[in-house]
């Protein structure tokens, strides 16, 4: 299951998964997106569900989850990508509306998920792996973007605080910590503010940003066997900013 899946990460992710074998439940809110995409990877041989909705919607993350089990006979990963922000406003500028949906989208939605996703594992033999799309905002602050930096410290908080509590039952989960990734979003932002490409590269140690499937990647591997001694970690993506 990818949540956010109509475009950048969640996009590259679908497709990533799909090509590597998996059977793909992807959920966003634009309907036309998905169609597309699940006929693109469906032409490619890939095995996809379309499931319709707002993670910030209990219901809606139900039925993505509910398409998983009837469509494809369990849910064995989930990647929690869906997330939202804008450029930044000094804390005390900011609209309290818009600290609401912040909020909403990247703490809630993953709350929700967790809470739909959770219980399915619990009832399957293997367990399950769930990866939390975070941010390197949820280890340090950056430039003023206070709402998002503490809604991707409560993602962080979210993913370790599962992990413990699931561990033991054959449920990893686990964060990445995602640098400036060049997405949809990121592209509307440059073109607002052109000098948001060099600042990217600046904080990496790479210089440069993340392309999408880079991020899928790492999804992939901590959804996989692969890393199966690995949960509550917060996995840098991010071309090195963490370490500098």
């Amino acid at each position: 299951m990818v949540t956010g899946a109509s475009s950048g990460i969640g996009r590259a992710a679908a497709r990533f998964f799909a090509a590597q074998g998996a059977s793909v439940v992807m959920m966003a809110r634009r309907e036309g997106h998905l169609r597309t995409l699940a006929g693109e990877i469906a032409d490619d041989g890939g095995r996809v569900a379309v499931a319709v909705g707002d993670v910030t919607r209990p219901d809606d993350v139900r039925r993505a989850v509910t398409t998983a089990v009837d469509v494809f006979g369990g849910l064995d990963a989930a990647f929690n990508n869906a997330g939202w922000g804008t450029l930044g406003t000094a804390l005390h500028e900011t609209d309290d509306a818009l600290y609401d949906q912040i909020m909403d989208v990247n703490v809630r939605g993953v709350w929700n998920c967790l809470k739909q996703q959770i219980p399915v594992m619990l009832e399957q033999e293997s367990g399950g792996s769930i990866v939390n799309t975070c941010s390197t905002a949820g280890a340090f602050a950056t430039g003023v973007l206070a709402p998002y930096v503490a809604a991707k410290h409560a993602v962080l908080g979210l993913t370790r605080a599962a992990a413990a509590e699931y561990g033991a039952r054959g449920i990893r989960v686990n964060a990445l910590m995602v640098g400036t990734t060049r997405t949809e979003l990121i592209e509307q932002a440059l073109e607002k503010v052109p000098e948001l490409e060099s600042a990217a590269g600046a904080r990496a140690v790479i210089k440069r940003m993340a392309d999408p499937l880079e991020v899928a990647r790492a999804a992939g591997w901590l959804c996989s066997d692969q890393s199966s001694f690995v949960t509550g970690g917060a996995v840098p993506v991010d071309g090195g900013c963490s370490a500098v």
